[in-house]
């Protein structure tokens, strides 16, 4: 071990210290130099990531990383196929409905029956319903046709039209296909053969609220 005469200082020279450290042998193993080794390129990469001398005024938005898990929609307790349900928004709000079964999408999937109120096949989400305690057996009910692709329209590609022709030229109704109009009937006439004259006219008539009625305090 070396011996230091003052801070820095050896109190042997530089040639003694050669010896001592076995650098000669390092030399001779190395055909009298001593070995070179190339720079690593992680010393390059770090290198390169050294903050900037430049600062943005303000704080560039920086997305945070979000791992969003898709799990299935719980259905509510208190609805189960055949529940009759009150629709809260929508086109047909407060007209009461049938619940057939619940889609992958979490939608659940109503009817009026059509026949009684004009409610046809369609998905309702379970926030803008009440379910009410009256039910319908829906055992004969065949639902396995109906699932979140078949509720879809087809896209419809706009054309360009000038200013006269867009007041002139009438927008018609592209009449519904002929299996929709097939499986709304047979979903009807399913329902309709278990369905009681109390429940039709129970079915038929639209949930209102009064002066004076507490909807609080209601049972459905």
């Amino acid at each position: 071990m070396a011996k230091f005469v003052a801070q820095g200082v050896e109190a042997q020279g530089r040639s003694k210290a050669y010896h001592r450290r076995g650098l000669w042998a390092i030399k001779k193993k190395n055909g009298g130099k001593f070995p070179t080794h190339a720079k690593k390129e992680a010393a390059a990469a770090e290198a390169s990531k050294k903050p900037a001398k430049f600062y943005a005024a303000e704080d560039a938005p920086k997305p945070l990383a979000r791992r969003v898990i898709r799990r299935p929609t719980k259905l509510r307790p208190s609805i189960t196929p055949g529940t009759v349900l009150i629709l809260l928004a929508g086109r047909f709000k407060g007209k009461r409905v049938v619940f057939l079964g619940q889609l992958p999408s979490g939608l659940l999937l109503v009817t009026g029956p059509f026949k009684l109120n004009g409610v046809p096949l369609r998905r309702v989400n379970q926030a803008y319903v009440i379910a009410t305690s009256t039910k319908v057996d829906v055992a004969g009910v065949d639902i396995a046709k109906f699932d979140d692709a078949y509720f879809k329209s087809a896209e419809k590609k706009a054309k360009k039209q000038s200013e006269e022709g867009f007041f002139q030229e009438k927008q018609e109704k592209a009449p519904l296909p002929a299996e929709y109009v097939a499986n709304q009937k047979a979903v009807d006439a399913a329902l309709l053969g278990k369905l009681s004259d109390e429940l039709k006219g129970y079915l038929s008539t639209r949930f209102t609220l009064r002066s004076g009625d507490r909807p609080h305090l209601m049972k459905f």
